[in-house]
């Protein structure tokens, strides 16, 4: 697993009314004047973020320094939005293992792991 890179996250209330894809490009391309600094949008319609990857790593910073991390969604029935806007990326996150025989020590799921990103912990189920 990597971060996703030169990526911000908008994240939208889950309240507020759904968005299509049209008013979420129109709104990019209006709200945040982005037109060829962008590589690719990516629409997560049921937790309510957009993913916006773009062409290289300083006009996705003067972004997040420019819109200090909060924009606004103006809605066709009048209803307004704040917009919450971060780096994107993968987190942490939580890896089962099934079928490990019981003999493999932890050290050598930690060294298999760890090629995968930085390993907080390593727990036995019972």
């Amino acid at each position: 697993m990597c971060d996703r890179q030169d990526t911000i996250v908008c994240i939208f209330d889950t309240k507020s009314p759904r968005i299509s894809a049209l008013q979420i490009h129109e709104w990019i391309y209006e709200e945040l004047h982005l037109r060829e600094d962008v590589r690719i949008v990516q629409v997560d319609g049921p937790r309510r973020r957009v993913f916006i990857k773009f062409v290289n790593n300083e006009r996705m910073q003067e972004v997040i320094r420019t819109t200090q991390g909060q924009l606004e969604f103006h809605h066709e029935n009048g209803e307004l939005s704040l917009v919450q806007e971060e780096i994107a990326g993968l987190g942490m996150r939580r890896v089962r293992i099934v079928k490990l025989p019981p003999e493999v020590p932890d050290r050598i799921l930690r060294e298999t792991m760890s090629k995968y990103g930085t390993v907080k912990g390593i727990s036995k189920e019972s």
